[in-house]
């Protein structure tokens, strides 16, 4: 509520700034001023008008980063995330200091060259040595930043899945599915020509024997410290898997399948434990009490799946995706949790193998 008063407060205040310059247009005409002719004046309130802009400006821009600082990520849970998050950081350090740099320069030369009667711009065509500086300069800081990128990319896309973890990740509007591969650690074959929604709904090939031993449940499990290969699919439309604190984003397409290894390294009850995620359920959690009990039941059901009675919201690892995929593409999550090796046995044994269910071939 308190936003939407400084907006319109600021939308009064700019209203309030156009009919003083509507005003001040009506009294020039009325003393049979010229309204186009520009005097020393009108420079200098222009320019000092462009240093308060200027100034008010960049105190913004430093107020938003520092207010909304709290709700960004926390550091990477993956250990390709680190390499990603160093990389997104300097890239934004350089970014701010030329935007800070450059916006200064902007606004106070706005004031200092203005037009002042008596004064005669000077023509400056060309230097070589100017150009040479500001194409080489930023030639090589974005070489850098390329070439960072390149390493960062390779290491973060060329793994293999020899040591890691197999799980398939199935697609659909609007609901994931993950499977398991079995002691194999191979994943059985499947077929859209297979697909039934009622007993196979991921089209699987009962026929194939590495089918026979993988798990399909609605929850990913994956043990700390441990490589997954995360193997994407889609049944219908083009879905993003996106895991923003493991730092995954991998497209789903139909017919094409598509993967990402990587490896976690905080369990769920670490990430539970940690200040800024203490912070930022307090606060989401604090937003939802002052909420309606309609409000709450809407509000859980379409962002977490969840009722009154799970509250307050504990934080956990979420799948979600980030393609628009239809009018129900809010609902496509699935929950992560990352667990001890311990942890993890006990909850694979409890899961049904496919081998177990029903499934039909054609």
């Amino acid at each position: 509520m308190i936003y939407l008063l400084i907006g319109g407060l600021l939308f009064l205040a700019i209203v309030t700034f156009v009919q003083i310059i509507r005003v001040s247009e009506l009294l020039s005409k009325i003393r049979n001023k010229d309204v186009n002719e520009v005097t020393e004046n009108d420079n200098n309130i222009q320019g000092k008008i462009l240093l308060v802009v200027g100034f008010g400006f960049l105190v913004f821009v430093i107020w938003q980063i520092v207010a909304w600082k709290h709700l960004i990520l926390p550091p990477a849970s993956s250990l390709h995330g680190v390499e990603i998050d160093s990389l997104m950081n300097t890239t934004m350090m350089l970014i701010l200091v030329v935007f800070f740099i450059t916006s200064i320069i902007l606004f106070f030369f706005g004031f200092k060259y203005r037009g002042i009667k008596g004064r005669k711009a000077f023509f400056y065509a060309h230097n070589n040595k100017l150009e040479i500086v500001w194409t080489i300069v930023p030639a090589i800081v974005l070489s850098g930043l390329i070439v960072s990128g390149l390493k960062v990319w390779d290491s973060t896309m060329n793994v293999t899945s020899e040591n890691s973890q197999i799980i398939e990740l199935h697609s659909r509007q609007f609901q994931w599915a993950a499977r398991y591969a079995g002691e194999d650690n191979i994943l059985g074959k499947h077929d859209f020509r297979l697909i039934d929604r009622a007993t196979n709904p991921l089209s699987l090939d009962k026929g194939d024997k590495y089918t026979i031993d993988d798990k399909i449940t609605n929850e990913v499990h994956l043990v700390v410290g441990k490589p997954v290969m995360l193997k994407f699919r889609s049944d219908d439309v083009i879905h993003s898997a996106y895991i923003p604190h493991f730092r995954v984003q991998m497209n789903c397409v139909p017919g094409v399948r598509t993967q990402f290894g990587f490896t976690p390294t905080k369990t769920t009850q670490e990430m539970r434990e940690d200040p800024q995620i203490i912070r930022q359920m307090q606060e989401l959690n604090d937003r939802i009490d002052a909420m309606s009990l309609i409000e709450k039941t809407v509000f859980l059901d379409e962002n977490f799946a969840k009722t009154v009675d799970d509250l307050p919201l504990k934080f956990d690892y979420q799948l979600l995706c980030n393609k628009i995929c239809g009018s129900a593409h809010y609902n496509m999550k699935m929950k992560f949790v990352v667990e001890t090796q311990e942890e993890f046995d006990t909850w694979i044994a409890q899961q049904k193998e496919v081998g177990g269910l029903v499934l039909t071939k054609k």
